[in-house]
């Protein structure tokens, strides 16, 4: 008997204070891992290609594009680093000791609050760029886009490290068994949390991104308007609807998608329930939460065709060739 309930604990030589391991069938086990592995590499590839691509080519060291290049950084750890842990917690134990444990939650909120801060960054790039196109290349500078995406990271390090203070000097306050690794935040906290990591950023993005589209719908209305030839007007106007309708698919991609991987994760914070209820919801919530950085190499950078110009450099391995740096992208 002792040796059936040592076979299910994390630590069978631990007999008094080892975590059970949960029960698993194997099959399901077996997918849930491949699955999740292949999200982790696609995650990795794809911001690595968008790395790659802006950091090597000339033509597209950009300001709109030094943001996407910090996105694609903080997206790249969260499939790098945080989605091969998560994925030993699948497992229902951890081996790597409190320490590992607590340096895991704490980049795993500093790459959450990092992602969350260069997407604000890119919508207020965007509604500059279509509210105040004249003013945009004196108002938005490679020097204030380095700055502002330092602070971003900055501030995220510092806010997390304020957050998670207590926890990071004892990483198994929560734990209650051996093989555990558990973060709990009391509620005033996870209230300012939610409020600066999600209901905030969510109102700046969405309220950006409504005067953008109402701005692209307006001037693509006022074109139609001055164009007097027949022929041409016709011309105009089908290019002006597919305009508006590629913006509004966009900018509606955009915050779809940014809200369907958020929201699971926030939901109990925001219902006021313990994060703890539901394991399996909370895995879900976190993994979801997790592909959005998988997502959005492909809702950033998928839409522009530089990239879909770069990617075929760097697989046929032109990116090698001395000259490359100063291929026509654009």
């Amino acid at each position: 008997m002792e040796t059936l309930q040592g076979a299910e604990l994390c630590f069978p030589q631990l007999l008094n204070t080892s975590c059970r391991k949960p029960v698993q069938h194997r099959a399901e086990t077996i997918f849930l891992y491949i699955l999740m592995s292949c999200i982790s590499l696609l995650t990795v590839a794809l911001n690595l290609l968008v790395i790659i691509s802006i950091s090597h080519f000339r033509q597209l060291h950009t300001s709109t594009n030094l943001i996407l290049l910090s996105l694609a950084v903080s997206d790249l750890l969260v499939g790098l680093l945080l989605m091969p842990f998560q994925i030993l917690l699948l497992g229902g134990c951890w081996v790597l000791g409190s320490l590992i444990c607590g340096l895991f939650y704490y980049a795993s909120f500093i790459l959450t609050s990092a992602s969350v801060g260069n997407m604000v960054l890119i919508s207020a790039d965007r509604y500059v760029a279509i509210c105040d196109p004249l003013c945009y290349p004196t108002k938005v500078t490679q020097r204030r886009v380095k700055v502002c995406v330092c602070l971003c990271w900055a501030c995220s390090v510092l806010y997390n490290g304020v957050i998670l203070m207590d926890f990071l000097k004892h990483p198994d306050r929560y734990n209650s068994c051996y093989g555990e690794c558990v973060v709990v935040i009391n509620f005033v906290t996870g209230a300012v949390d939610v409020m600066l990591t999600f209901v905030g950023p969510i109102a700046v993005i969405i309220v950006l991104y409504m005067r953008v589209f109402v701005v692209a719908v307006s001037q693509a209305r006022a074109m139609r308007s001055h164009i007097t030839a027949v022929t041409l007007q016709g011309s105009v106007s089908g290019t002006a609807k597919k305009s508006e309708r590629k913006a509004a698919r966009t900018l509606g991609v955009v915050v779809v998608v940014f809200l369907m991987c958020f929201c699971p994760y926030f939901y109990p914070s925001l219902a006021g329930q313990d994060m703890s209820t539901s394991a399996a919801f909370s895995v879900f919530g976190v993994w979801l939460l997790y592909c959005n950085s998988c997502i959005n190499p492909v809702v950033y950078a998928f839409f522009y065709p530089w990239f879909r110009r770069s990617i075929r450099i760097i697989v046929t391995l032109q990116i090698l060739q001395s000259d490359s740096c100063d291929a026509n992208i654009l």
